[in-house]
């Protein structure tokens, strides 16, 4: 029995986005303050950077990186419900 075109056209999105998640979580600089940055303990809170950390390379490569880590989560949930 053939697969049906929809899990076939499901998978190919699926590694595409895979593939773009990679390269953007790749992408991404280590300007993180470590561990202590994810909880909020970094120690600057009101630079101009970090105000207008939203409109730089750096923000944008993060919101698209929240993105697809989002698509492909549902994506691997529709894909394994077929």
């Amino acid at each position: 029995m053939p697969m049906p075109w929809y899990f076939i056209t499901g998978s190919v999105v699926f590694i595409l986005i895979t593939l773009a998640l990679a390269a953007f979580i790749l992408m991404q600089s280590d300007r993180s303050a470590g561990l202590s940055g994810s909880f909020g303990g970094s120690d600057s809170t009101d630079t101009y950077y970090s105000k207008n950390k939203g409109r730089s390379l750096e923000g944008t490569l993060a919101k698209y990186t929240k993105i697809l880590g989002a698509l492909f989560l549902i994506i691997a949930l529709a894909l394994n419900l077929m």
